[in-house]
């Protein structure tokens, strides 16, 4: 058989020529680049300790970074691997010809058992030092021990199991707990639980170990020379003292479980492999005669654990007489046999050996080879030397061995951070798929490999496997990066037309159609898909031309609808006379747009539908757009299909307050076709006020006109103000109408005049209705019966006119009463007017000498003042500065053109209110005396209080602070 290595090589030339001959071409077989730099280090790295013992090393054990040792015949050395630096050596103090035989250290590395090869065993916990004998286990010779991993702490192994030479299997118990307390030895109890046997008979204890399942199971594997047994059981809870007897108290006539092998060499070995995130093993290995039996353990099984077992048998090269091995570890994928001048790996995937390390004499022959299972490093030991194995980066070549017997899920997981190594593996389960004819599952698994695109897709192609190419494609374009543009463009093209073919051969055959069904429904999937949106959107119409000349209707308006091309899919329904279908796809997209363009033909044919689309649009359309579409479909002449447009446009008038003229101008023109009534109510409803109707009142004026609306017409002459033309047409109509539009023009009391002579006039002369002329005459006051004689003929008679004539006199008589009622009234108050005036000279106030100024609060009587009737007293300078920011711009230019003159006049004089003199000195013709302008400035200045007049009234909304100065101001309060 060849090794691994071998296969290895060969792999690796094949590869190298290939590689030559490609590079030679200039095409690389894949996108990555072998980028070591150095050659890698092999999995299982050795390293020689450096440590010269004193004594020759009798036996060595490693677990939880803690190791022992046996040196010469009296001396246990022990070292915490992580302070190398601080050994231990501790005296077994035994005075006799004893050897250590074994060691046995649990899994905490608390706990160290010491056999020797008289029949006695010593215990050693880690933090004393001084061993204590076992008084109990006295006249066995240990060969193993199964640790309990679940109950065991630092001062207390729990129930363990003991292994002799004899095959009998005890339970025992160390504490130092009591021991240090009574100063009794630390074991608590040691007591035969079974027997171990083989043909011969008792067969000594190799191996024990101890684990727990599912549900509180305990599995117990025990082996010796030729047999590997199984004890499978529940260690009842809460009982005292019970440990494992119960699993092993099973009737004589049950023997448990066992495999046994026929050759044996004296000894057998078992290993176990545990994750490092597991608390129990999940693989074996056993070392016995006829080679290791190796598998995986699976404790959900009811009887027995083991499951997948294989034989490793010994090669040729392995001498059991002379070279038979020593010991075994196991590792994940690998198991280690330990020879007396070599290493040997095997890997438990292929069974090939994959290492081998020779030791050179000088070290001497190996003795054991152990593994700390906390943390999977590897020791090795003669009895001078010690090694240790790093095992580093186990897994890297483990997919290539699972690739190689086609478990190619598992290769993937253990190549999932090497993308070199993983195109490999893909590349091997296409072609592993496409050779059996799995088209699908080779085509997922082509499309994510690097190999040449071409080659792939010519493969399929060949093979008449389109499904699988269509499968390799879209896998192929999912895996594009957005920069690859073309790719994605020709990839999508290419699919759409296999799609179209494929639906094209499955459409005709009725026994197809839930095929159909299934590939149409994801060929919509594809033109749908957000990852190819862009693609699609950018290459639309070759898209649609692909349909067009594949006849494909259906899809192509799908598509149109994905690509939000709603004019392509509207203008197919109305080609093929579904206009529902149309407007539904309208109203639903709700583009102006597109309503505009279409309304036109789809209000020939179901307009109440198109109108009430265009209410539920409401000011979303402008309805200035929609008038051709009205207008083409009015002209028809139908009274039904002019009041759908009517229904639309009074819409836009009363809920959309709609006021361009165009909409109402055309409204008004279907009211006089069609609503005459409607018509009179919209001008009604538009108001007397020109400015606020929306309508042209001049084409409403002569539309009105042409279809002989005079009502409306009048209505349209009253709004234009043109109140002559309304009554004149209004007397055709109706004499009340002609009173209604006379009295419009108040304010003009003339033409209301003429206004109702006019009626007057045709009232008598028309109508010949003497009674009804009076009834004018009652219905407008500015009629008087002199106005209305001329209208009649000579012949009638005084009788109809004599109470009207009376009616008027007496008016006259008494509006010459009411006038001189107002004359005496006025007369009156002109006289009470003169005695208010005389009244108000004579008026005086007295003032104090300690009375004060209201603004500045200086004496009163030391510059001129004036006394307001209120009671506030003002210097003169003072009030004229209080009252002349306030003052209009006119008054302020005023009083200072006053002043300027009182000043050229001559000095004034010490007082300010002093009595009148008639000082016309230095005073120019027709100039104002200096009184008069000192009064002029009085009635400027002090017409009313300035802290209770008007002034202070309208300074409440002054700032207090000037605006153009409130910036400096505010700085000044910094």
């Amino acid at each position: 058989m060849a090794s691994i290595l071998d296969d290895y090589q060969d792999s690796i030339s094949n590869m190298a020529s290939s590689q030559q001959i490609r590079s030679s071409l200039g095409i690389p077989h894949t996108g990555y680049v072998n980028a070591r730099l150095e050659k890698e280090t092999h999995i299982f790295n050795k390293q020689r300790i450096d440590f010269t013992p004193p004594e020759k090393i009798n036996s060595l054990v490693v677990s939880s970074n803690q190791l022992c040792m046996s040196l010469g015949k009296d001396i246990i050395f022990r070292l915490d691997l992580a302070k190398a630096d601080e050994p231990n050596q501790v005296e077994l103090g035994r005075k006799d010809e004893a050897k250590v035989y074994k060691l046995f250290l649990d899994h905490t590395g608390s706990h160290l058992v010491i056999a020797l090869n008289t029949s006695e065993c010593l215990y050693l916990n880690r933090n004393a030092q001084k061993v204590r004998p076992l008084s109990r286990w006295k006249g066995h010779l240990v060969e193993s021990v199964g640790w309990n991993k679940f109950l065991g702490s630092e001062t207390n192994t729990g129930p363990i199991l003991v292994g002799t030479s004899q095959g009998h299997i005890y339970e025992a118990e160390i504490s130092i707990s009591e021991g240090g307390l009574f100063g009794t030895t630390p074991d608590q109890y040691f007591r035969f639980i079974y027997n171990l046997e083989e043909e011969a008979g008792p067969a000594p204890v190799c191996c024990l170990e101890i684990e727990r399942g599912v549900d509180g199971k305990c599995f117990i594997i025990a082996t010796t020379r030729k047999r590997l047994f199984q004890f499978v059981g529940k260690v009842p809870e809460g009982a005292d003292q019970q440990g494992f007897g119960a699993i092993f108290s099973m009737p004589l006539n049950h023997l448990p479980g066992f495999r046994e092998f026929p050759a044996s060499f004296g000894y057998s070995e078992i290993a176990f492999y545990t994750p490092k995130l597991r608390s129990s093993p999940n693989a074996f290995a056993w070392m016995m005669g006829n080679g290791v039996l190796y598998g995986s353990l699976d404790y959900g099984r009811p009887d027995s654990i083991l499951s997948d077992e294989q034989v490793w048998e010994y090669p040729s090269d392995v001498d059991i007489s002379i070279n038979k091995p020593i010991s075994i570890v196991l590792t994940q994928f690998h198991f280690l046999l330990l020879f007396p001048d070599q290493v040997k790996a095997v890997c438990t995937l292929n069974g090939q050996v994959v290492f081998q390390d020779v030791f050179l004499d000088k070290f001497g022959s190996l003795t054991r080879m152990i593994k700390d299972p906390s943390y999977g490093q590897i020791w090795i030991h003669t009895e001078k030397v010690v090694f240790r194995y790093n095992v580093q980066r186990e897994s890297r070549d483990v997919w290539k061995m699972y690739m190689n017997i086609n478990k190619f899920d598992l290769a993937k997981e253990y190549c999932k951070d090497r993308p070199e190594c993983l195109d490999i593996v893909l590349a091997k389960e296409a072609e592993h798929c496409f050779q059996n004819k799995r088209y699908l599952d080779s085509a997922k698994c082509y499309a994510l490999t690097q190999n040449y695109f071409e080659e792939i897709a010519l493969k399929f192609i060949e093979a008449k496997q389109e499904e699988a190419l269509m499968e390799f494609l879209l896998k192929k374009l999912a895996s594009l990066k957005p920069s690859e543009k073309t790719q994605t463009t020709l990839l999508t093209i290419w699919l759409t037309e296999l799609y179209l073919n494929r639906l094209g051969m499955l459409e005709g055959d009725s026994s197809k159609q839930s095929l159909y069904v299934k590939t149409r429904d994801n060929f919509r999937g594809f033109l749908g898909s957000p990852r190819n949106k862009d693609c699609l959107f950018n290459n639309r119409a070759t898209i649609h031309e692909l349909l067009a000349s594949h006849g494909d209707t259906e899809n192509m308006v799908h598509f149109a609808v994905l690509m939000h091309d709603y004019e392509r899919v509207i203008a197919h329904h109305c080609q093929h006379d579904n206009y529902s279908a149309a407007l539904k796809v309208l109203s639903k997209i709700k583009d102006e747009a597109l309503f505009y363009k279409f309304s036109p033909i789809l209000i020939q044919h179901i307009p109440k539908m198109v109108v009430d689309a265009w209410i539920e649009m409401g000011k979303q359309l402008d309805a200035r757009n929609l008038i051709p579409a009205l207008v083409n479909y009015s002209q028809c002449g139908s009274t039904v299909q002019i009041s759908e447009a009517i229904r639309y446009l009074e819409f836009c008038v009363y809920e959309l307050k709609e006021t361009h003229q165009a909409i109402h101008n055309y409204l008004l023109s279907l009211y006089a076709v069609c609503d005459p009534k409607s018509l009179l109510v919209y001008l009604e409803n538009a108001g007397s006020n020109s400015d606020k109707i929306h309508c042209d009142l001049k084409y409403a004026l002569r539309l009105c006109a042409e279809h002989g609306h005079h009502q409306a017409c009048v209505h349209v002459y009253k709004v234009m103000e043109m109140y002559e033309e309304a009554v004149d047409l209004a007397l055709q109509v109706d004499v009340d109408m002609a009173k209604s539009c006379a009295d419009l023009p108040e304010e003009d009391e003339e033409l209301r005049k003429k206004l109702w002579l006019k009626i007057a006039r045709h009232v008598v002369q028309e109508e010949k209705d003497v009674k009804k002329a009076m009834a004018c005459l009652s219905s407008c006051n500015l009629l008087k019966i002199e106005d209305v004689l001329p209208f009649f003929p000579d012949f009638v008679t005084i009788d109809h006119f004599k109470e009207a004539i009376c009616n008027s006199l007496e008016a006259y008589n008494k509006h010459i009463e009411e006038l001189k009622t107002e004359m005496e009234e006025a007369t009156q108050s002109a006289k009470r007017i003169r005695e208010d005036i005389q009244e108000m000279r004579n008026k005086y106030g007295s003032v104090e000498s300690q009375e004060k100024c209201a603004a500045c609060d200086f004496p009163l009587l030391n510059r001129p003042f004036y006394l307001f009737l209120c009671g506030h007293m003002f210097h003169y300078d003072c009030l004229l500065q209080e009252v002349y920011p306030n003052l209009p711009a006119y008054k302020q230019a005023k009083l200072e053109d006053l002043q300027k003159k009182l000043s050229a006049t001559g000095q004034p004089s010490k007082s300010h209110h002093r009595p009148k003199d008639t000082d016309v000195s230095g005073q120019g013709k027709g100039q104002p005396s200096r009184e008069q302008m000192k009064a002029d400035i009085d009635d400027i200045v002090a017409a009313e209080c300035v802290y209770c007049g008007e002034l202070m009234i309208r300074s409440i909304d002054k700032p207090f602070i000037d605006p153009q100065r409130y910036e400096s101001e505010m700085q000044s309060w910094l």
